[in-house]
């Protein structure tokens, strides 16, 4: 039976550990339950919250969060070159990963260990190692908030880009995520040339997802903190896209830049590269800073309010515009919705 919790703390559900409550929350283990507690949530402030790895609270939330907590993990077809996943919203993110490497299905392997819940995966086009989860998901379902009517999307119809689709745009507080199918090989394709991920998968022997998973592991527990030691919401910037004439022009000032490419006109410069060059990474201000091994994690080294993490931000963002003359775009989400 569903229960709604009342004045309930949401510090165990963001990553950075910030200490904010909402009004009322539900946990919604199945589509029935999701239903019932939009029904109550209606003509009130609502929050979908899933793995709470890419928000930043600034204040209480004053109204309804709705935690969609479907655990389902299937085989809903199946050829002689791929299988298709049905997996529901709740499913931890890496634990899905990690299940389909252990059944050698490939597409996901590189994507190992980022944060989060499938829920969230299609919303934000999550990618890392030069894949996007794009690249596997065939089709999204989910409910329509407003008639509480079921809606299933394909591929093309989520209108996917760079860290966005149309759930951040035309469909961005109308759609809840129910569940997710990935479309996975039986014959693998490895795409190992981003970063030192060639050098890390070659430590381990041949290049089999397997490989390239552990690879992945080791380079992002090197790079990023765990949550739950040093709260933070992993990268915190986009990689701006760039066009090539403002490379031409920052190679005369700064050596070796990196950049890839995106089009015959654009590129991609790192935000962290960035970020490191104006000097922040390992700088701390308070209750804040920028990681160490990582200059696109902020990360919260106290009891830090969201307004300490936002306000370095900030400053980070400026800094950046000043040295480089690129707009740095914030990757996390902001939530705020206190009395009014």
């Amino acid at each position: 039976m569903l229960t709604a919790h009342k004045n309930f703390s949401l510090k165990k559900y963001n990553t950075f550990g910030v200490d904010v409550s909402a009004d009322q929350f539900f946990d919604a283990t199945s589509v029935d339950e999701l239903k019932e507690a939009l029904l109550v949530a209606k003509d009130r402030e609502l929050l979908i919250l899933g793995g709470g790895s890419n928000l930043l609270f600034t204040s209480n939330f004053r109204g309804v969060v709705i935690h969609p907590n479907i655990q389902e993990i299937r085989i809903a077809e199946e050829d002689k070159d791929s299988v298709l996943l049905k997996v529901g919203a709740g499913v931890e993110w890496d634990s899905l990963v990690e299940y389909t490497v252990n059944h050698n299905l490939g597409g996901l392997q590189n994507l190992s260990l980022i944060p989060g819940s499938v829920g969230a995966s299609p919303v934000q086009n999550i990618g890392a190692y030069g894949v996007e989860v794009k690249d596997c998901i065939e089709k999204v379902e989910g409910i329509l908030i407003s008639n509480l009517a079921a809606i299933t999307l394909t591929n093309s119809e989520c209108k996917f880009g760079y860290r966005d689709s149309i759930f951040k745009n035309r469909l961005k507080g109308k759609v809840v995520v129910t569940h997710v199918y990935y479309r996975l090989t039986k014959k693998h394709k490895f795409i190992t040339h981003y970063g030192n991920l060639d050098v890390e998968v070659a430590k381990f022997g041949d290049r089999t997802i397997q490989n390239i998973r552990k690879a992945v592991i080791d380079i992002r527990n090197y790079k990023l903190p765990d949550p739950e030691e040093l709260p933070n919401a992993g990268s915190f910037f986009k990689n701006p896209i760039v066009s090539t004439k403002l490379i031409e022009f920052l190679q005369q000032k700064f050596q070796q830049v990196p950049f890839y490419p995106v089009s015959g006109s654009e590129v991609k410069l790192p935000a962290g590269w960035l970020i490191e060059q104006a000097g922040w990474k390992g700088r701390k201000v308070g209750n804040v800073g920028v990681h160490k091994n990582q200059a696109l994690v902020l990360v919260n080294y106290g009891n830090a309010t969201g307004h300490e993490i936002l306000s370095l931000a900030h400053d980070i963002q400026r800094s950046v515009k000043q040295t480089f003359g690129v707009e740095l775009e914030m990757e996390v989400n902001l939530v705020s919705v206190e009395n009014k």
